[in-house]
């Protein structure tokens, strides 16, 4: 399948486009759109005043040649250019936040490939949250086109890198995952 033929499949059709073949999502779980709604409203009230646009977990980029992916949270931090009203999405995010999902094969999606085709990209910034070890990393392109970390916290209120004036409290994130989730099965029985 082409980059153009992905980009016009109707909105409804799940998928992402991986060497040129449709693959399909991972199925989010309760505490990966907690967080995706949490992360999206900080976001949404920071990049407004900025005049910059948030958007949501169906915006399509094509992020090389044979892919195109489907973050959870983008950023563009101006909008100095119009987005198409229709089809991929051509032009870098400054930011793009995925939450990581709990099987393996999905985590590795996360860290490992989307980083990659991201960094291709030419995403500035990219944010990996994951509810399961309660963790946010971020990560920056530098000018050689290789990711580096720029923070890596797991609780309280930081400081976002990039974000000037950003902050994010970790701690209410958390908790609105523990009030809004139920615990899973045995894990008040873990060490």
């Amino acid at each position: 399948m082409s980059l153009d033929a992905w980009a016009d499949m109707p909105e409804d059709e799940p998928g992402e486009l991986v060497d040129g073949r449709l693959v399909e999502e991972e199925a989010a779980d309760s505490p990966h759109e907690t967080v995706v709604s949490f992360v999206q409203y900080t976001l949404t009230g920071w990049a407004r005043a900025r005049k910059g646009v948030v958007l949501g977990s169906e915006a399509k980029y094509a992020v090389t040649p044979g892919h195109g992916r489907k973050a959870d949270v983008s950023v563009f931090f101006t909008m100095s250019r119009k987005l198409p009203r229709r089809g991929a999405i051509r032009v870098p995010p400054d930011l793009i936040v995925e939450v990581v999902s709990p099987t393996p094969r999905d985590g590795r999606r996360d860290r490992v490939e989307k980083l990659h085709e991201y960094a291709a990209f030419g995403v500035r910034w990219y944010w990996l949250v994951d509810p399961r070890l309660r963790t946010l990393e971020i990560l920056e392109l530098t000018r050689g086109g290789h990711p580096t970390q720029a923070l890596s916290a797991a609780e309280g209120v930081v400081d976002v890198p990039g974000c000037e004036g950003l902050q994010l409290d970790l701690d209410a994130l958390w908790r609105e995952v523990d009030e809004l989730v139920e615990e899973e099965p045995g894990a008040g029985e873990r060490a």
